[in-house]
């Protein structure tokens, strides 16, 4: 079956340096942005974008500019967009990539994040999900309380046409004190497979002297909120599993 041009699984043609998350990476950094259409959704501005490189390769993008943000009481004005990388590099730290390829560049409206638009199925979220796609939830909802995603919303897991889970929508992240608020609350109470766990225990290890993403990750953020996101590792490593629900 013919690959579509504009798939960041694009077949390498001739002077094209990389290809599937390299190539859309690049493509979102480099690329011109020769539309920008401004989507009715969301508190803040946010851009549906089509960036095009010289071979005239397109790739749809999710753009959100800073000077678009609205003020919040709870986070740093001009910083949700590089909170939205922040997600990215983390997921791409810890081996869970369920964020779509996500960068920090200059738009139409200035400074921002720009993310690659997934193609996904209509009327597919969280609770169209939550029977079928349990594993990936699980990593989703993990992810969720290390990073202190303060807005996980039904809509934002959504399956691909690749046949994939994404997780959408991480600019309410990172917070140093405890902001967690999510519709996942499924595996509450349950332990942690191996496999999460020895990621964990290999970024605790990678943060006592970050390089890479991680160094840019933590360069990302406040000191503070850094100590705080290591911390929540650690704590939920320690655990082996979610917090367990109380009832009154």
């Amino acid at each position: 079956m013919a690959t579509s041009p504009s798939s960041p699984d694009a077949p390498r043609s001739p002077g094209s340096p990389a290809t599937g998350e390299e190539w859309a990476s690049r493509l979102l950094r480099e690329g011109e942005v020769v539309s920008c259409i401004l989507t009715p959704v969301g508190s803040n501005y946010t851009f549906l974008t089509t960036v095009r490189d010289a071979d005239g390769r397109e790739l749809r993008a999710i753009y959100k500019p800073r000077d678009g943000e609205a003020p919040l009481w709870d986070f740093e004005s001009g910083t949700l967009y590089k909170r939205e990388y922040a997600a990215y590099l983390l997921s791409q730290v810890l081996g869970w990539p369920f964020i779509p390829e996500t960068v920090i560049r200059e738009g139409p409206y200035g400074v921002g994040s720009m993310q690659r638009y997934v193609e996904h199925e209509a009327n597919s979220y969280y609770r169209t999900l939550r029977q079928s796609h349990r594993s990936e939830l699980k990593v989703i909802a993990c992810f969720d309380l290390i990073a202190n995603n303060a807005d996980r919303k039904a809509v934002h897991c959504i399956k691909g046409l690749d046949g994939r889970v994404w997780g959408i929508d991480h600019g309410l992240t990172f917070n140093r004190v405890p902001t967690l608020r999510t519709v996942i609350w499924d595996f509450w109470g349950e332990s942690l497979e191996e496999p999460l766990l020895r990621d964990m225990e290999r970024l605790l290890e990678e943060a006592e002297a970050p390089k890479g993403r991680l160094q840019e990750l933590a360069a990302l953020l406040r000191p503070r909120e850094f100590e705080a996101l290591i911390e929540r590792v650690d704590w939920l490593a320690s655990m082996k599993g979610f917090p367990k629900m109380r009832r009154y």
